[in-house]
């Protein structure tokens, strides 16, 4: 069999061509599709994994946010709580001192009451007692008790210490004036005498002397002139007394009572 060279050389061609002709027009698009596929598939992938990346780190700083929300919450609770006790705790010493000063109030209140009826009710009965004793005294007051207490008088007034006597002295050169003896009772003419005496020779002068009579005086006999006074009367120990009294009372009720020597006032003749 005798070989056409001209048709095999003319096929060669047409299928070069038509190879030619489907690589130009159907297997260069085909494959630029798929490529455009590939890299858009790629593409997408790409963007799912930064996608998925992005999600990732947004959900990790999601969780770190949580967690720190979380410790601000629990740190804000404990602080919260912390001073809702301080202040629960503040009110209750408050309200405890307040109870406590309110209390000690009412136990001053009560105990300064106290004190005070307790003072009243003394201050009643050391005035009735000494009211009792002058009364007493001034009833069985007489004349002759009043002479006792001129015999006595007349020994005071010598005795009188230097700076006492000096101040009578300078009294009674500073005034014309008489001095002036008061007694309860009328003084006889001797007692009288003799008070005049002792005045004249106390003071180294002749001193004018008028005599009163003072009711109020109870048991007691008083000299005096410009300022100056000497008397004895058991009026004027009953004062003492009473006062040396109220100030042991004072000192008691201030819990400021101390140990001082006692003073005896001159006891009354017998």
């Amino acid at each position: 069999m005798l070989i056409d060279w001209f048709t095999v050389g003319a096929q060669l061609l047409n299928f070069l061509v038509l190879a030619w002709l489907l690589k130009r027009f159907l297997y260069r698009p085909i494959l630029d599709a798929l490529d455009a596929r590939e890299q858009r598939i790629a593409a997408e992938l790409a963007d799912a994994d930064a996608k998925r990346a992005e999600a990732k780190e947004e959900r990790a700083e999601f969780q770190h946010k949580n967690e720190v929300f979380e410790r601000q919450r629990a740190t804000l609770l404990s602080e919260a709580t912390e001073a809702a006790q301080a202040e629960r705790q503040r009110l209750l010493d408050e309200a405890r001192l307040a109870a406590d000063a309110l209390k000690a109030k009412r136990m001053q209140a009560l105990s300064d009451d106290a004190r005070g009826l307790d003072q009243a009710l003394r201050r009643r009965t050391e005035q009735e007692v000494f009211a009792i004793a002058r009364q007493t005294l001034a009833d069985l007051a007489d004349a002759s008790l009043e002479q006792r207490m001129a015999e006595l008088f007349t020994r005071r007034l010598r005795a009188l210490d230097p700076p006492a006597k000096e101040g009578f002295a300078n009294a009674l050169k500073a005034t014309s004036a008489p001095a002036r003896v008061r007694s309860a009772f009328d003084l006889p003419a001797a007692q009288r005498a003799a008070i005049q005496t002792a005045i004249n020779e106390t003071f180294s002068a002749d001193v004018p002397v008028e005599f009163e009579t003072a009711p109020e005086r109870i048991c007691g006999i008083e000299l005096s002139t410009e300022g100056q006074k000497m008397a004895w009367s058991i009026a004027d120990y009953l004062a003492s007394l009473a006062q040396g009294v109220e100030e042991l009372v004072k000192a008691q009720a201030a819990g400021e009572v101390k140990a001082q020597p006692e003073s005896t006032p001159d006891a009354p003749p017998t």
